[in-house]
């Protein structure tokens, strides 16, 4: 009984520190909406330009109450998805290439480090052209946006792989695969990972570019109608979505990771 009650005394003081790190991280989003509400309201900013998070609120539950959501909610998911597989497949297969064989890789550095620079707005019209205005160049401006981060930091993450630990496994006898999954990989993983996060931000904001054009589904279509009927709360509704869609995906890929570096914290408590 001691025992337990000592526990619960320990546990205490993590309780009121828990809620004040909680009403930290609220203070900024509640004093946004608060001004967001009142610059309408006071007629500081016209509300036909801004329309005041209230409103916006009954634009979203009307949205779910009709169940139009779902139909743009599963398009955006859809190709941001599909877009973010290709990419991470594509990159991470490229980068383990030349992150491991340098040669390659100073050869074709150069293109890499151009071709990266090019928008994927600037060639949606060349999607367009090859791939026409369906679904397939809606998700390839979305792989292309979301290939580079994922590309580069694979190849950071085995090229940073300590020699010294490689080197072991070979003297040991293993095998090229061997030392690939239990040596590079494991080493590679958290580069990777940060590189598959900040890919998820790039497939939000391409997803929004590639559904502008040529869509009749999905939440930046939506968005983007809404604006043209000057339909004001609606369109706050679709970017508020998006925010939330892009933040879900955030908080996956967070989870994601955090789950595949377990053995991080592992290390970290026996050093």
């Amino acid at each position: 009984m001691l025992i337990s009650v000592n526990a619960g005394r320990a546990r205490l003081p993590g309780s009121p520190a828990r809620l004040s790190v909680a009403f930290e991280r609220c203070v900024a989003l509640v004093g946004f909406v608060v001004l967001w509400e009142l610059l309408p309201r006071l007629g500081i900013v016209s509300a036909a330009y801004l329309s005041p998070p209230s409103d916006v609120a009954v634009a979203i539950v009307r949205l779910f109450g009709n169940g139009e959501v779902w139909k743009h909610l599963s398009a955006s998911a859809i190709r941001s998805i599909s877009g973010l597989l290709l990419a991470i497949a594509g990159g991470v297969v490229s980068g383990f290439a030349l992150g491991w064989f340098r040669r390659a890789e100073r050869i074709v550095d150069p293109l890499y480090q151009l071709l990266r620079q090019v928008s994927a707005f600037a060639l949606f019209p060349v999607f367009m052209l090859f791939l026409g205005i369906g679904e397939s160049s809606k998700i390839a401006i979305i792989v292309w946006a979301a290939f580079w981060p994922v590309l580069l930091n694979t190849i950071s993450g085995v090229k940073q792989v300590e020699r010294i630990f490689i080197d072991g496994a070979r003297s040991m006898g293993a095998s090229q695969g061997f030392i690939f999954a239990k040596v590079v990989l494991p080493a590679a993983l958290p580069e990777i990972l940060t590189g598959i996060r900040i890919a998820g931000a790039y497939s939000i904001t391409a997803l929004v570019a590639a559904e502008m054009i040529g869509a009749r589904s999905g939440l930046g279509f939506y968005t983007l109608n809404s604006q043209e009927t000057f339909q004001i709360p609606d369109m706050y509704a679709g970017i508020v979505l998006l925010a939330l869609f892009g933040l879900s995906i955030n908080q996956g890929l967070s989870l994601l990771e955090r789950r595949l570096l377990r053995w991080r914290v592992g290390l970290a408590q026996n050093g």
